[in-house]
């Protein structure tokens, strides 16, 4: 682990999804595979606040999909997408809850190859797939990790990109990145 950097707590993830969401700003996202710790700083990330929206996986109910997202908070939601693609999410709030937060896009720290602005690419650059579904984030070998310092001075707010099915909830202002980051998926 980098100087200064400590894993986040479980009561990190155990609170309101937007909170986490704006939190996870400026955080590290850490997997060591095959002995090589990869670690990207967090600059972009969606909120889905639980089964009454539209476009969180869990408005469908729970499933065998989605039974992490009713999980306990601090737990990876890794999900393929277009059957090619893994995106993971963060759990967040009280159990039962099934809300999480989306990573988006990380600025590569250490050991970080490859395009990392958008859900895909960030997974791919971090070897990140369905094997770590499930994963307690409090773990030794896949976490999320925060400094002592200060987090991202400017935060946009803007919609989240591809839940136009959503209906009202595609306008909402959910998804949230560091102004100015060059590794942002879109502005």
């Amino acid at each position: 682990m980098m100087n200064g950097m400590r894993k986040l707590p479980r009561e990190f993830y155990d609170r309101d999804t937007v909170v986490v969401a704006r939190d996870l700003l400026g955080k590290y996202l850490v997997h060591v595979s095959d002995g090589v710790e990869r670690i990207g700083g967090i600059v972009e990330v969606e909120a889905y606040l639980g089964p009454h929206d539209l476009a969180a996986h869990s408005s469908r109910g729970l499933t065998e999909r989605t039974r992490v997202m009713f999980g306990p908070p601090g737990h990876a939601y890794v999900y393929m997408v277009y059957g090619m693609h893994f995106c993971m999410n963060v759990v967040t709030g009280r159990e039962g809850h099934a809300s999480a937060v989306l990573l988006r896009a990380i600025e590569p720290v250490k050991n970080v190859e490859g395009r990392t602005q958008g859900p895909g690419r960030l997974c791919k650059a971090m070897h990140i797939d369905r094997r770590l579904n499930g994963r307690d984030l409090a773990g030794d070998d896949f976490y999320i990790a925060g400094t002592t310092g200060a987090g991202p001075s400017a935060i946009v707010k803007r919609p989240r990109i591809g839940v136009d099915y959503a209906g009202r909830w595609a306008k909402r202002l959910l998804r949230f990145y560091i102004r100015g980051n060059p590794f942002v998926s879109r502005r």
